[in-house]
C-alpha cells in the first residue's frame, strides 16, 4: 500500500471506448456500450474480451468468473474477511477497483461501506446487472488515459499479473488520479511458486507449470512476476510511507487441521483445477 502527496489532475473523460453498465444512470463522462463488446472472441472452446483484444492473456467465460470468486475467497480468508489490509480498507469515499472482473470485490465494499462509492471497471461486461446504488461499473481499457473529472482516495488493484505492458505507467495514472492523502493498494503472486524454505523440487509438476507460465509471459509480455519490484515502482511514482506485506499460501492440506492455514492450502490446491481425473500418463504442465 501507498500513500499520495499530490493534488491530483482532472480532465473530463471523452475515451469512447468507455462504457457504463449496470448504473442507475448513464454518466456523460463514458459512452454507451457497444454490441460489439458483447461479441466476444472465441479460441479453444474459451471465450475472451472484445475490447483492446488480446490485450489480457485471461479468458472471461463462466469457468474463468467461477476462477475468479474463488480468488477473492482466498484473499479474503488471507486478511480474516477483510477486504485488503491497507487503512482503508473500510470508510473510504471514493474507491476505483482496477480490473474488477466479477465486480466481487466492489460489491463486497461497496455493501460493507454504504457511505462509499465503488467504480469497477474492466475489459469484459461479466459484472452483476443488479448492484448496490453506491457502486457502479465502467467497461473501459486502463492502459489508455484516465480521465475522470473527480479523483479518488482508495485504488485497489487485484491479481493483474500480465494485464499491463507497463505496471509503471498503471501507477503513475493511480499517482496522478488519488486525491492528496490516498490510498493505492496492489496485490498480486509471484513467479515462479516455490517453498519458504527452499525444498520445492525442480521436477515438480507445480514448479515447472510456474515456471514455465512466468518464462512465457517474460518472451511474449505482459510480464508475470511485478509484484518483486511493485515497492520500488511506487517509491519512484512519488508515494510516501510505502509498506509491503507478504503472506505465504499453503498448497494442500498438510497444515494443521481447524487453521486458516488448513482451509487456504485445501482450497489453493483445488483452485482453477477441474473436478476430472488426472491422467497419470501425461508429463509437464499437462500433469499436474
Amino acid at each position: 500500500m501507498a500513500e499520495n502527496a499530490q493534488v491530483p489532475a482532472e480532465d473530463d473523460r471523452t475515451d469512447d471506448d468507455a462504457s457504463s453498465i449496470g448504473g442507475s444512470s448513464v454518466e456523460e463522462s463514458t459512452a454507451s456500450l457497444r454490441s460489439s463488446i458483447l461479441d466476444y472472441r472465441r479460441e479453444n472452446g474459451r471465450t475472451y474480451h472484445r475490447m483492446s483484444d488480446g490485450s489480457y492473456l485471461a479468458p472471461n467465460d463462466e469457468q474463468e468468473q467461477d476462477r475468479l470468486d474463488f480468488s477473492h475467497h482466498l484473499w479474503k480468508l488471507t486478511y480474516d474477511g477483510n477486504p485488503c489490509n491497507c487503512p482503508k480498507k473500510k470508510g473510504a469515499k471514493r474507491v476505483l477497483d482496477v480490473g474488477t472482473g466479477t465486480g466481487i470485490w466492489a460489491l463486497d465494499y461497496a455493501d460493507d461501506n454504504p457511505e462509499s462509492f465503488v467504480l469497477g471497471v474492466d475489459l469484459s461486461p461479466i459484472q452483476p446487472k443488479f448492484i448496490p446504488p453506491n457502486c457502479h461499473f465502467e467497461v473501459d481499457d486502463l492502459e489508455k488515459e484516465w480521465t475522470w473529472s473527480e479523483a479518488f482516495d482508495f485504488i485497489f488493484s487485484r491479481s493483474m499479473n500480465s494485464a499491463f505492458k507497463s505496471r509503471t505507467d498503471f501507477i503513475a495514472k493511480a499517482f496522478e488520479n488519488l486525491e492528496p492523502g490516498g490510498y493505492l493498494k496492489i496485490q498480486d503472486n509471484v513467479f515462479p511458486l516455490l517453498c519458504t524454505d527452499g525444498t520445492m523440487p525442480e521436477d515438480s509438476q507445480i514448479y515447472k507449470w510456474s515456471t514455465l507460465l512466468k518464462e512465457g509471459t517474460d518472451l511474449i509480455g505482459p510480464p508475470l512476476n511485478d509484484a518483486p519490484k511493485f515497492k520500488k515502482m511506487l517509491e519512484d511514482a512519488g508515494f510516501e510511507d510505502v509498506q509491503e506485506r507478504k503472506e505465504m499460501w499453503p498448497i494442500g492440506a498438510w497444515p494443521e487441521r481447524d487453521t486458516k492455514e488448513h482451509e487456504l492450502g485445501m482450497c489453493y490446491a483445488t483452485w482453477g483445477r477441474k473436478p476430472e481425473k488426472k491422467d497419470e500418463s501425461q508429463e509437464g504442465p499437462a500433469g499436474i
